[in-house]
């Protein structure tokens, strides 16, 4: 069976090596071989946060991926072109009765879980303690009229109606879904109108994606991702969640941690297509390692 993969950065700094790990596994697992023909890769740009997104970002990406030889089918979408795409899945869970506004600042979460002495915890630190969840429809459309918010999914209601769900992982195999660990996340941003969690979700069912190839940071995000795919009626992809990089230092690879740029190896004179082949093969740059959880 013909495989379609993708590869989606956001375009908020330069690519590292990180990326290059993960972009080259998804390639070949499209490819195969490697050679052309075969399953499809995509490119997708996630470039939703307008505040961070940058233009010149994109070109880099392009030229790194140019780089390292990975071409991609068709032109790269942008998900700030796909915003409509979204709007009509939040209105599908909405007229289930499944989403909340939620006009809460990250102040106010945060008083409120400083102020509670057993917050439940998710993959990204303290849930959200379910403030806006009680408001009374009178109180939201008052609110709704003049104040900022956000969209979150009452997640005991969610999975109440969608009942129990599985996905497969290329490495662990046949997953029961826990997404009421994640808590009510958020699904449209007070900025952008969707969240990461609902505009993957729609994209890779709108494009075909048949293999999603991704850190292991992101596993946990999985258990929201198919219970959102249960609810829009959407299909299930199988997951590859791949090791991360880690640095000399134990530290994993990061824009916000300084990591070393494919931009600044390629200007140095590395060459690309070498280093993409050593990624293939499981062979990494001296100073650099798989994390081993």
């Amino acid at each position: 069976m013909s495989r379609t993969s993708r590869f989606a950065p956001s375009p908020t700094g330069r690519l590292h090596l990180g990326h290059a790990w993960s972009a080259v596994q998804a390639h070949a697992l499209a490819r195969g071989d490697g050679a052309t023909g075969g399953g499809r890769f995509l490119l997708r740009i996630e470039d939703i946060d307008q505040g961070r997104s940058r233009p010149e970002h994109v070109e880099a990406i392009l030229a790194d991926l140019a780089w390292l030889g990975i071409d991609h089918d068709g032109p790269a979408v942008f998900q700030s072109q796909r915003l409509a795409l979204y709007a009509q899945a939040l209105e599908q869970l909405k007229a289930q009765g499944l989403v909340y506004p939620c006009f809460c600042t990250r102040a106010d979460i945060a008083r409120e879980v400083a102020a509670s002495a057993s917050a439940p915890h998710g993959s990204d630190g303290p849930v959200y303690p379910g403030t806006c969840r009680s408001l009374s429809e009178a109180v939201r459309a008052e609110r709704l009229a003049g104040e900022p918010h956000a969209w979150r999914i009452d997640m005991a209601r969610a999975v109440a109606g969608a009942g129990p769900l599985t996905w497969h992982d290329a490495g662990a195999g046949t997953v029961i879904a826990d997404p009421a660990a994640q808590g009510d996340v958020v699904l449209a941003r007070k900025d952008a109108g969707v969240s990461y969690h609902l505009a993957v979700t729609v994209d890779d069912a709108a494009q075909g994606v048949t293999d999603v190839v991704r850190g292991r940071d992101l596993f946990a995000a999985t258990h929201v991702h198919r219970l959102l795919q249960a609810l829009l009626d959407l299909p299930t992809p199988d997951y590859h969640h791949h090791p991360l990089l880690v640095g000399s230092d134990g530290a994993r690879l990061a824009k916000r941690h300084g990591a070393p740029t494919l931009e600044s190896m390629r200007l140095a004179g590395v060459d690309g297509r070498a280093l993409a082949a050593d990624l293939r093969a499981g062979r990494l740059p001296l100073g650099f390692a798989l994390a081993t959880a």
